[in-house]
């Protein structure tokens, strides 16, 4: 059988007795797992303070991240408020635009021009229609006022090229209408009723009829294109041009024409000579303004004095 102790002999130097200690092999088993379980906790203190450690590095670099992400929807949320206010300042002048020039926006319920509120209701703040933002909102949330806001700007987008258009349309026809004098002279017959000077009969005079020099250069009172020149009757040289939105103007007794049918004129730009062509009682120029065909009075459209 194995022993149960053992005998630990210590042997001193000199004269000294020898000593004799008995230990019991139970004690050393002992005394031996409790060194295994000294080292054990050891090495799991170790290694629990290695993986704390890498836990803490790693919290730290998550904290960073976490700051630059709060920054980053700071930033965002700024950013959208921003894109909100300009949105709500564009709409706002969107529909000033629309009620000056008369424009209609469905979508938006705007009527054709001005409109004042009804009684007792109230008109909806558009200031914070896109800008309610919190400091809890969610990327999720702040997606979806994105969203929200990419689609109003693409509404915005097209009210506005409506207006581009109208503007442009408008811009045209500024510039196709006859404001100035197509030669500077003495008005010797007026638009309306006058006296023929070669029958003395009383007959519609449809036009100005403008005394000026032989060859005094005649212009262009707007944009347009030469639609016809030639030989008409009695007033001799004629040169017409279409201006578009159905205004056309007249010129007659012209001593030369310097554009010919097909040609862009623009306001200002020289296209003829007065004359005494056809059946005329002197050098001036004969002067037409005609909307869809029927003449009207040339000064409601001239604005120079």
């Amino acid at each position: 059988m194995a022993k149960k102790s053992f005998t630990l002999m210590v042997i001193p130097d000199h004269d000294a007795p020898v000593k004799r200690y008995t230990i019991q092999r139970s004690w050393l088993v002992q005394v031996g797992m409790g060194l295994m379980l000294v080292a054990g906790l050891g090495a799991g203190a170790s290694i629990h303070y290695l993986q704390v450690a890498a836990d803490a590095s790693e919290n730290r670099i998550l904290r960073e991240e976490n700051l630059t992400l709060r920054s980053q929807l700071k930033s965002v949320r700024e950013r959208i408020e921003h894109i909100g206010s300009t949105l709500d300042r564009v709409e706002r002048f969107d529909q000033k635009l629309r009620a000056v020039t008369l424009l209609s926006d469905p979508q938006r319920n705007l009527a054709m021009g001005p409109t004042e509120p009804e009684t007792g209701t109230t008109v909806p703040a558009t200031d914070t229609q896109f800008t309610q933002l919190t400091t809890t909102d969610t990327p999720k949330m702040m997606l979806g006022r994105l969203d929200r806001l990419s689609a109003e700007a693409t509404r915005q987008e097209l009210s506005l090229q409506d207006l581009q258009a109208y503007f442009q349309d408008q811009k045209s026809l500024l510039a196709s209408t006859p404001s100035v004098w197509p030669a500077r002279g003495w008005v010797t017959s007026d638009f309306g009723q006058r006296l023929d000077p070669y029958t003395a009969d009383r007959v519609t005079h449809a036009g100005l009829d403008i005394a000026a020099p032989h060859g005094k250069e005649v212009t262009a009172p707007s944009d347009g294109t030469v639609v016809f020149a030639g030989l008409e009757g009695g007033y001799g040289n004629v040169l017409v041009i279409d201006h578009g939105y159905g205004i056309k103007t007249r010129y007659g007794h012209l001593s030369k024409i310097l554009v010919k049918a097909g040609d862009r004129v623009k306001r200002g730009s020289p296209i003829a000579a007065v004359g005494n062509t056809g059946r005329s009682t002197g050098p001036h120029l004969h002067y037409e303004v005609r909307v869809n065909g029927v003449p009207q009075n040339p000064r409601k459209f001239i604005l120079e004095e």
